[in-house]
This record gives structure tokens, C-alpha cells and sequence, in this order.
């Protein structure tokens, strides 16, 4: 850091200027362009949502296109600008960037704004990822169910203006610690890919070897409870939000109830098993490994064994496997909301050996699983160090003495 150090010494001693992004930047709102025009071959184009979860920092291809027609109607986002999000259902998303450092003119639509300005892209888009704006978004940000930040709010929001050549070096070395990053993540992937292949195998080969049951003649059923999730409480509440993409229970979002005495027989116990039973991501299984008080949702079904039937976590591995999803996928209902019922999941067909091997099983595959899921060890934990090592450096990077007025 010490060379940019020199550069910041050099250039601009006295401190950088801080200026409104009205000032040196026109905010073009989009508008229209909803996920439907999207088509796999036509003029670039960049949907809102797409922002959150395809783009990194920048791009130079996009993932989508549109008709010229449609095009023709949209925001146009020339090479240098960057696109920003006015709206998300959290204030983490909102308000994020993606520096469009492609050749071609591309479109946006609704729910973002093109910033067109005169300064390093990436170096303003690095900066709208940082404490700095965080922290004068959530003075901005409306709403409570959507979170909304307005171009015409943007337009306030004060940024460090350093000179070019440091905004540069500054994205040159931000730039390093996103490659880093970004090969950490494939690698993590891959490994993922590694472990359905691996658990697919080994749970084929149970299935060959040992008899298959179907789920309803070794499992209790039972639907959740209803109330209205609170931020205190005497027990969380496991909602189908709460089960994230590698089956576990999130760390995030935690959300409670106090249900009273009369909710007793919603009340989970360590080895029970929640399904989401409806929307998009019905069928997604966790199991429960704390003793901690908790009581499950309506649209999640606990599942249960008889002891000596089969092991809770054999169970949960197949229901992370392609085995499985077959299944969940052929069984569901699709009239209206995808519903994945009781009635649909106790004809799941489950290889049931002997409780010997099912351990035996469960031994090898949790193993491999905490490789590629647990963020306190593997690739997890040193992909967890490296992104608080980037938010470090980009915040300290992104951090100016302020120019005196």
C-alpha cells in the first residue's frame, strides 16, 4: 500500500475532495424491461436482479439480451458507465454497482440507474461496495418490505473524488484481491461438484446393495406452526428462509416466537428434519443438530424416524442428492404455487441398508461435506479470511482525508 501511499502524498497532499455524485455525474433512471424480454441473442442487456447475483464489480460480457426493438426504449449504458440498483428487499443489495467496462453499448431497465461520469468506473464502482456508502445509504433508504434508494437520492450521496492516477492504482490492487477471490470460488465449486457426484455414487451403490423403502413406511409427518415471526421471542422460528442452499440451517436472519405450552408438539429436536413443502424452493432439506428452543413453520414439514428405522443424516444426504431431486421433481404439484405435500413425499423411494452402513456412509459424506461447506474449516474458512481481507483493504483503500473547504 505504501506506493499508493506515495501517490496520495504526491497528488494531493492536503487531503481529496469529497463531492456530491450530482456534481460530476448524470443519473439516468431505466425503466421497463422486465425478465420476460430477456432472449439469448440481441443487444446486451443487464436486468436489476441480475446485479445482485451474476455480476462481480464489473463486466465486459452480459449474461442476457434483447431485442433491438426493445432495446430501442431502454436506458442505454455506454463503456465507462456503471449501473446501479435502486430497489432490493434488503439494504445490503441496494444501492449496488457494476462498472460496465465492455466495448459495446448495452440497455438496462427498471429499478436501476445509469451513472454516466468522467472518472475511473471500477474505482466508483469499488466505492459504492464500501462502509463509507453503506453507511450514508441507510440514511437514504425508504420502505420496509423493498428497500428503495431514488436516483434523485443518489445524486447526494458524497464520494471521495482522488485524482485519476490514484483512482486507478487503487483498482489495481482491489482488482488483485477480486481475482483471488474469484479463483477461491471456482475451486469451491468444483469441489461442491465433486462432493453431488461422490454422494450421488455412494448413495446409488446403498441403493444396489441394500433394499429401497418408500419414505412414508419409516417417517412421521407433520406441518408447522403459524404465527408471526418477530426479531425477540423465547424460540426461533425455522422458516423455509432459514434452510440455505447447501442444506443448513442459515446463521443469518434469525427470526423468533414465543409460542407458549399449547405449541409443545411444534417444538423441534436435534435429528428432526424440515422440508420447505411449497414456492421455488420446495423440497430443500435440513437437519436439526442443535438443542437450542426452536419451533418450526407452516410451509415446512418435520420429518421423523422410529428409532432403529434409519438415520436421520443418512436421510438428510439423500436429500441432497440428484436421487432425490428426481423424485421431488416428478412428485410435486405444479398447479399454482409448486406444493411438495406430505401426501407427495411419503411415495419418495429411500435405499434403506443396514444401520451399520448407513453410519458408515454418514462418516465418509459428512466429512467431505465440511471440506466444501463449513465455513470453519477448508475452503470455506479460507474464503471467508480472504473476503474480510479484501472488505479490510477496500475500505482502507477507499478511506481519504477529506480536503478542507
Amino acid at each position: 500500500m505504501s506506493r499508493i501511499d506515495d501517490l496520495i502524498q504526491e497528488l494531493c497532499p492536503d487531503g481529496v475532495e469529497r463531492r456530491p455524485l450530482g456534481e460530476f455525474a448524470t443519473l439516468v433512471r431505466g425503466n421497463g424491461m422486465p425478465k420476460t424480454d430477456l432472449v439469448e441473442e440481441g443487444v446486451g442487456a443487464v436486468h436489476y436482479g441480475q446485479i445482485y447475483t451474476r455480476y462481480g464489480v464489473s463486466a465486459t460480457e452480459t449474461f442476457s439480451f434483447v431485442s433491438p426493438e426493445k432495446a430501442a426504449k431502454l436506458a442505454k449504458v455506454e463503456p465507462g458507465d456503471i449501473i446501479i440498483t435502486n430497489t432490493s428487499e434488503n439494504i445490503d443489495d441496494v444501492g449496488k454497482a457494476l462498472a460496465w467496462v465492455g466495448d459495446a453499448v448495452i440497455v438496462t431497465g427498471g429499478h436501476a440507474t445509469v451513472i454516466k461520469h468522467d472518472q475511473d468506473s471500477k474505482f466508483i464502482a469499488y466505492w459504492f461496495a464500501s462502509a463509507d456508502f453503506y453507511a450514508q445509504k441507510r440514511k437514504l433508504a425508504t420502505g420496509t418490505k423493498v428497500i428503495d434508494v431514488s436516483a434523485k437520492q443518489l445524486a447526494t450521496v458524497r464520494i471521495p473524488v482522488p485524482p485519476v492516477e490514484v483512482q486507478r492504482a487503487i483498482v489495481r490492487v482491489l482488482d488483485k484481491f477480486t481475482q483471488l477471490e474469484a479463483e477461491l470460488e471456482a475451486e469451491l465449486e468444483a469441489r461442491r461438484a465433486q462432493l453431488a457426484y461422490y454422494r450421488g455414487a455412494t448413495l446409488e451403490d446403498a441403493g444396489l446393495t441394500g433394499q429401497m423403502v418408500l419414505l412414508g413406511d419409516i417417517a412421521e409427518f407433520k406441518y408447522g406452526f403459524t404465527d408471526k415471526a418477530a426479531d425477540t421471542g423465547t424460540h426461533r422460528f425455522l422458516r423455509i428462509t432459514d434452510i440455505n442452499p447447501q442444506g443448513k440451517l442459515s446463521a443469518d436472519g434469525a427470526k423468533f416466537v414465543s409460542p407458549g405450552d399449547s405449541a409443545s408438539e411444534y417444538v423441534v429436536r436435534p435429528g428432526d428434519l424440515l422440508m420447505a413443502r411449497t414456492g421455488a424452493t420446495y423440497g430443500k432439506t435440513m437437519l436439526v443438530s442443535s438443542d437450542a428452543p426452536a419451533v418450526f413453520a407452516s410451509f415446512l414439514i418435520r420429518i421423523r424416524f422410529e428409532d432403529g428405522q434409519m438415520l436421520p443424516a443418512f436421510y438428510w444426504h439423500y436429500a441432497q442428492s440428484n436421487a432425490y431431486w428426481d423424485q421431488a421433481h416428478a412428485l410435486v404439484s405444479t398447479a399454482g404455487q409448486p406444493q411438495f405435500n406430505a401426501n407427495a413425499l411419503k411415495r419418495v423411494r429411500v435405499p434403506m441398508p443396514s444401520l451399520e452402513n448407513q453410519a458408515s456412509i454418514v462418516r465418509t459424506l459428512d466429512k467431505f461435506d465440511a471440506l466444501v461447506n463449513d465455513i470453519s474449516i477448508g475452503l470455506p474458512a479460507e474464503l471467508a479470511a480472504r473476503r474480510k481481507q479484501y472488505e479490510y483493504y477496500r475500505d482502507r483503500l477507499l478511506t481519504f482525508k477529506e480536503l478542507a473547504s
